[in-house]
């Protein structure tokens, strides 16, 4: 599969041993604390995007707009930034961002005069045909002030003939692809949307008489608002007058949610299709365990991610359960540019063994993911440096031999482990006693379904298998975004 310059730009980027996810939204209507909510709602959501956050208000005259580089926590707590933030509907967004230097310029929700009056988005995904339409519409006489792919959203809905705002979106949703949901703000509604094929997450909730949009449930539960229910693949939703409204405009599908959302995106306590991400997470070390035959003395998480599964692994197999791993969750700020002597330090920065517990044992360590193998290597030499016996690696999911391109930071095919070594391989380069992968059945099994459908997947597993339910369509062959090209991505406006 060819990608664009663009999409390789991105992708050589990535410099983590996990997958990340790219942004996290939230939207409320009708309370006189919105922005404030919005807030909490958004600190809820930290985990899908920490390197910048923006909060848009709507007073009934007037739109407001607060971003900031950094975590919700180290600006939106501050009484006076709220207060610039008036009015009964609020959205924001938390921004994990994967093109370009980090500026203010690309965080979210973006704002732009329209001409039926004031428009707000915020974006969770991502368009796999969005320099094609961006190179269309500069032709056309478009002028985009940042290099993201929402905004191409926002030009697409000021460019529509139509006259009514829900007809506008409905015009620019048909052109454009990818996995994305949205939260919007106008002088009338909030506007919820969905892909169709529902990749990226989006929920309702209710408190009193507001209504919320959320990426998560988790975000309702922080601010006391009842889950109403997920908005469904290729829905729009919009809430004007206190009333919910739904619109369904593209032709039915069946729905294919990114499975990393059940493996590793999700917050655990959030709900998906009425099941905590949790228990998911423990059905798939369940599995795990039953393809697994193997003595040992511990069952050893990597945290934290890999805890659910672990005590899963752990319950099935009634092997003993140890932390045999300690996280450090306070070192991403403190060493955001390390010194050399810092990074050579590597995982011990994040990560610390409880020696007295691994020495002389065999440890089955379990961990969510395997992307680029550099992090287990490291992991498996600190336990191994801390006396243990023996070291197995078992893998929550099956092999990842395939990139994503509808909203997931991931490496490209070549840096990715799976795809280029086999299973032998793959252990000498950790250097595991051994190691194996949750099968694909096992996988599907873990997510409460008998077995994978191959003429139609319940989830966008291409991660695994290379079946994509969106292929990209940019592959633009040396064009690239120009019209930026002057302004520096350092900038801060």
């Amino acid at each position: 599969m060819k990608i664009s310059l663009i999409q390789k730009k991105k992708l050589k980027k990535f410099s983590s041993d996990k997958l990340r996810e790219e942004c996290g939204i939230f939207g409320i209507s009708n309370h006189e604390d919105a922005s404030a909510l919005v807030a909490l709602g958004l600190h809820a959501l930290q985990h899908r995007g920490q390197e910048g956050c923006g909060i848009v208000s709507f007073d009934g005259k007037n739109y407001h707009s607060e971003k900031r580089q950094g975590l919700v926590g180290d600006h939106f707590t501050n009484f006076e930034t709220l207060k610039k933030l008036p009015g009964e509907y609020s959205i924001g967004h938390n921004r994990y961002s994967t093109t370009g230097e980090t500026s203010l310029r690309n965080i979210q929700p973006f704002f732009a005069d329209l001409h039926m009056g004031g428009l707000s988005i915020a974006h969770n995904g991502n368009l796999t045909n969005a320099l094609i339409l961006r190179e269309t519409l500069v032709k056309d006489g478009a002028i985009f002030r940042t290099t993201s792919d929402t905004e191409t959203i926002v030009q697409l809905i000021a460019k529509s003939k139509r006259e009514k705002f829900i007809d506008k979106l409905i015009d620019a949703l048909f052109q454009i692809q990818g996995g994305y949901s949205l939260v919007m703000m106008t002088n009338k509604k909030l506007v919820g949307a969905r892909d169709p094929f529902g990749i990226r997450p989006l929920v309702i909730g209710k408190l009193k008489k507001s209504y919320i949009f959320a990426s998560e449930t988790c975000a309702l539960d922080i601010v006391g608002a009842t889950f109403v229910r997920e908005v469904e693949n290729g829905e729009i939703v919009t809430v004007e007058n206190n009333e919910l409204k739904s619109f369904k405009p593209f032709p039915k599908q069946k729905q294919r949610p990114c499975v990393f959302e059940y493996i590793y995106f999700t917050r655990p306590d959030s709900l998906i299709n009425n099941k905590c991400a949790y228990e998911y997470r423990k059905n798939l070390g369940k599995e795990l365990a039953k393809e697994t035959d193997l003595p040992a003395d511990l069952v050893v998480p990597v945290p934290d991610s890999g805890v659910p599964s672990a005590l899963g692994f752990a319950e099935e197999s009634r092997k003993k359960f140890e932390l045999g791993l300690i996280r450090n969750h306070y070192v991403g700020r403190t060493f955001i540019e390390p010194s050399q002597t810092i990074r050579s330090l590597g995982v011990k920065l994040k990560l610390s063994s409880t020696k007295t517990i691994v020495k002389n044992k065999s440890i089955i360590l379990i961990d969510d993911s395997l992307v680029r193998g550099t992090t287990c290597h490291k992991i498996v030499k600190m336990l191994y440096e801390s006396g243990a016996k023996e070291v197995h690696i078992r893998i929550a999911c099956p092999e990842i031999k395939y990139p994503d391109f509808c909203g997931v930071d991931m490496p490209t095919k070549e840096e990715l482990l799976a795809y280029k070594k086999n299973n032998r391989e793959m252990c000498e380069y950790i250097k595991a006693k051994s190691l194996k992968f949750l099968s694909l059945d096992g996988l599907y099994k873990a997510l409460l379904n008998e077995k994978r459908n191959s003429n139609y997947p319940q989830f966008s597993d291409h991660y695994f298998t290379g079946d994509y339910p969106i292929k990209p369509a940019d592959d633009l062959k040396g064009l690239k975004i120009k019209q930026l090209s002057l302004l520096s991505g350092k900038s801060n406006s």
